[in-house]
């Protein structure tokens, strides 16, 4: 089960050297001028959960091995990217292919990094990006929409359902706001996705600040938090020049090179972790003394869906979750304590699983 998140932004706010920083390598070059990404890079980053660490240790597990988050670094869109300008169809492709989007904005003064306009303004940055992806979806569902009435008309009923949903999606566009705000039933949710709307997409700000904001950020900043406030969105701060300079450290001098710039952790941490409840994620364990792993699923999944994350043959022939809460877990010190404590559940088809359940499935081959 791969979770993909875009990096988009306009160009030089910093998209292509955070995705270096988040997967640890070079592979997205960076560089000062607009449309050095081409390509849409693409890294697989482990999600940071204390959780994990710690239930390895009380079950003395050999290997760790953390849930993952797949990440794009696409290419710098402008203004008339809808049109096509600046390879834009290529780019607006790219993203439509994600499940939600890190919207980089740069929130830093640098007389030496070219913006595109001229000036520093993040909201208008982001106004920008966003009327792009619109103006997009517009063109897209408008051209669709004369078929599907046309259908619907015809008695057709599936038509007339998402003849009713792409109206309502085409009047908040005409509007100037965002498909994502359309009001849908939980019923028709695998229809509106299906329309693959690139502002459908829940959106994560990353507020690319110079290296004495990376803690609390500054009034560009503060400015795009009030924006994402007001959408319902979310916003996190980060250097992405420090997050850079940390990622190609050895693991023994990060912590002194945090500890140096005033920071508890690396802001990609929370880049990561905000992103992986963007999606509406949610994370349960494997323990062993082989390994502890964490696996990812999608908030409201049952046992036997969450069986098959781990193999098909999991789902196909599930009996019973042999489940352990993690609180319970630790607090009773692991599987036998859990027991011993009346805190070991045999759980059925119908469960629900819950974040940081520790789980062992039995099944029929």
């Amino acid at each position: 089960m791969g979770f993909k998140c875009g990096i988009v932004g306009l160009p030089n706010v910093g998209k292509s050297t955070l995705f270096n920083a988040l997967t640890q390598t070079s592979a997205a070059q960076a560089a000062n001028y607009p449309f050095c990404t081409i390509e849409p890079n693409v890294g697989d980053v482990g999600v940071p959960d204390e959780r994990l660490d710690t239930l390895a240790g009380i079950a003395g597990s050999a290997q760790i091995i953390p849930t993952r988050l797949t990440f794009v670094d696409i290419a710098g869109l402008v203004k008339g990217a809808s049109k096509g300008e600046g390879l834009g169809n290529q780019f607006l492709a790219n993203i439509r292919e994600t499940d939600a989007i890190a919207h980089v904005v740069r929130c830093f003064e640098d007389g030496d990094i070219t913006h595109v306009s001229g000036k520093v303004d993040p909201v208008a940055d982001i106004e920008t990006i966003e009327t792009e992806l619109m103006l997009a979806d517009l063109d897209s569902l408008e051209k669709r929409f004369v078929n599907t009435e046309k259908k619907a008309k015809q008695g057709d009923k599936e038509s007339k359902e998402l003849a009713g949903l792409m109206s309502r999606a085409l009047e908040l566009l005409r509007e100037g706001k965002p498909a994502r705000l359309v009001e849908r039933s939980h019923e028709e949710e695998t229809m509106f996705r299906g329309l693959g709307l690139l502002s459908s997409k829940p959106v994560l700000y990353v507020c690319n600040v110079e290296e004495a904001s990376a803690d609390k950020g500054n009034a560009f900043s503060d400015r795009v938090k009030a924006f994402a406030a007001k959408e319902g969105n979310r916003a996190v701060v980060v250097s992405a020049k420090i997050e850079s300079e940390i990622a190609v450290l050895p693991p023994a001098d990060q912590k002194d090179y945090l500890d140096a710039v005033g920071l508890s952790e690396p802001g990609l941490n929370r880049v990561i972790r905000e992103g992986y409840a963007l999606l509406g994620l949610l994370t349960y364990f494997t323990v062993g003394p082989k390994e502890a792993r964490a696996w990812t699923i999608t908030k409201g999944t049952r046992a036997p869906a969450a069986a098959g994350v781990i193999h098909t043959d999991f789902e196909k022939g599930f009996i019973r979750a042999e489940t352990i809460a993690y609180g319970d877990y630790v607090t009773n010190k692991g599987e036998a304590g859990a027991r011993d404590a009346g805190k070991f559940r045999l759980e059925g088809k119908e469960y629900v699983v819950a974040d940081g359940d520790v789980m062992h499935f039995r099944f029929n081959t």
